[in-house]
């Protein structure tokens, strides 16, 4: 009898099969072709170039710009640094943050790992971080895979420490040049932008966004219990309320607008899925945004 992340990856591979690999193979290494380098030579800066390359030691003594130029390992390691705080258990057991996370997380691992790429991953709460170390082939992502859908025990009380997480993930990958997924719903306090700044600093990184639907638009279904995910409080509210359902519009507005800004400093353009998105869709949008973005 198959295992319960055997079964995860058989049914990604038949939901998206062939139509993920005629379509995103390789992708990985045209539109996130910032890892696995090796330094070759430098030459004049140009407008065109990603200012990460510019040897700033050169462009100091030439008074000139330069830029480092790299040629691609054959090799590629990738890191899933994958957000599994208390916020990521919102919404239904089959369709919550959470699956959705792991779902789009072995996706990846999947496509990654194709033509002896090596992947690990580094699963984040705050009192639980699991790290394993990249390795190729299938049985790693049926590792990968299982521990992302491993219960868990709930722990409220405080929120997610994302710079924490930011900051584990740099220690981690700080021996090789690295592509960093980063998934999570970025739903705690700010602060993480500067550890996102240095990782960026030195890595290829993509940010994913994990939304649900129901924490940007408030249902109207009377009166219901509400609770807090990352402390654990409890408040009932009327949902049909417009006063209360005006400011809660407004908070929504204002944690968006604060985690865009926070993504701008760090110099990452985020992408953001939400829970009810077709899983091949949003790697396709990844894709695409990320060339736009490059180019």
């Amino acid at each position: 009898m198959a295992s319960a992340p055997d079964r995860l990856l058989r049914r990604l591979e038949w939901r998206l099969g062939r139509r993920l690999d005629g379509r995103l193979q390789g992708a990985y290494r045209t539109v996130w072709h910032g890892t696995g380098l090796d330094f070759t030579d430098l030459r004049a800066y140009t407008a065109e170039d990603d200012v990460r390359h510019i040897d700033w030691n050169v462009t100091a003594r030439l008074d000139e710009p330069y830029v480092r130029q790299y040629t691609e390992d054959r090799e590629l390691t990738a890191w899933l640094v994958v957000d599994r705080s208390a916020s990521m258990r919102f919404g239904p057991a089959e369709q919550g943050k959470d699956s959705v996370a792991a779902e789009l997380s072995v996706s990846l691992a999947r496509l990654v790992s194709q033509g002896g790429n090596r992947v690990g991953a580094i699963l984040y709460d705050n009192d639980d971080q699991r790290v394993i170390p990249p390795r190729g082939g299938r049985d790693q992502i049926l590792r990968i895979a299982g521990e992302l859908i491993r219960p868990r025990a709930g722990t409220a009380g405080r929120t997610t420490d994302l710079a924490g997480m930011l900051a584990l993930a740099a220690a981690t990958t700080r021996q090789r040049r690295s592509l960093i997924f980063v998934v999570s719903d970025f739903i705690g306090d700010l602060g993480w932008e500067k550890p996102l700044a240095m990782l960026t600093h030195r890595h290829e990184v993509v940010v994913v966004r994990v939304v649900d639907p129901a924490e940007l638009s408030l249902p109207d279904v009377g009166l219901v219990l509400v609770e807090d995910a990352e402390t654990g409080e409890q408040v009932l509210v009327d949902t049909s309320d417009p006063l209360l359902r005006r400011r809660l519009a407004e908070e929504v507005d204002g944690r968006e607008s604060a985690v865009a800004t926070a993504m701008r400093r760090a110099g990452v353009a985020a992408h953001r899925i939400t829970t009810d998105q077709d899983l091949l869709d949003a790697l396709l949008s990844m894709t695409r945004t990320s060339g736009r973005v490059r180019r």
